[in-house]
């Protein structure tokens, strides 16, 4: 039997780091975002439907992502017509990577689990957290984004509330060691649980 952990977390709270140690504890991992690059890189299951949905968003055979934002600026309606794409083989590519695996637990690492319902499909969820200005220091950090683009992603995202009170398990990362602990403990608790099934 394996066990599946839904893992969530809004941006800068650590979710990516918190992943990894789940892996260090020898849970399979599975990406949703990383699963998405699959799909849209040459070759991807994504490729050709989205080419024949829209052309301009293939460039040198692979789906790019700056077209496809480009495609939405114009017209948000695309944003159906693209999930209908891409949401199915998101799902067949989680699939065949819970039964290609052997481990005993498999961590889900979705960024919109609650937004897109998929906690229904996890025996239990987990959401990383921090206070918002560590988060807020992280992200900026990073040197990626401007403070105006960290602000309209962070208001597109369900609230860090709101996903603490709808998880099982909350890890607070405001330290590594902190977070690490509690990984532990829930993993154990998962694997004491199996045990005894």
């Amino acid at each position: 039997m394996t066990y599946i952990i839904g893992l969530t977390g809004s941006i800068g709270m650590g979710k990516s780091t918190t992943a990894q140690m789940f892996a260090d504890e020898g849970c399979a991992l599975w990406d949703a975002d990383a699963a998405v690059h699959r799909l849209y890189a040459p070759g991807g299951a994504a490729v050709a439907p989205m080419q024949a949905a829209f052309p301009e968003a293939v460039i040198d055979g692979a789906v790019s992502r700056d077209a496809l934002k480009a495609i939405l600026a114009k017209s948000p309606q695309a944003l159906a017509k693209i999930e209908q794409i891409v949401h199915p083989l998101v799902a067949q590519d989680r699939q065949a990577f819970i039964a290609a695996t052997d481990a005993d637990i498999v961590v889900l690492d979705i960024p919109l689990l609650f937004e897109g319902r998929g906690h229904k499909i996890v025996d239990t969820t987990v959401c990383v957290s921090v206070d918002a200005e560590t988060q807020r220091s992280r992200v900026l950090d990073r040197g990626t984004m401007s403070e105006d683009q960290f602000e309209m992603i962070r208001a597109k995202q369900m609230p860090d509330a709101e996903k603490r009170a709808l998880a099982d398990h909350v890890v607070i990362t405001d330290t590594l060691d902190h977070a690490r602990d509690q990984v532990r403990a829930i993993v154990s608790e998962i694997r004491e649980k199996l045990k005894n099934a």
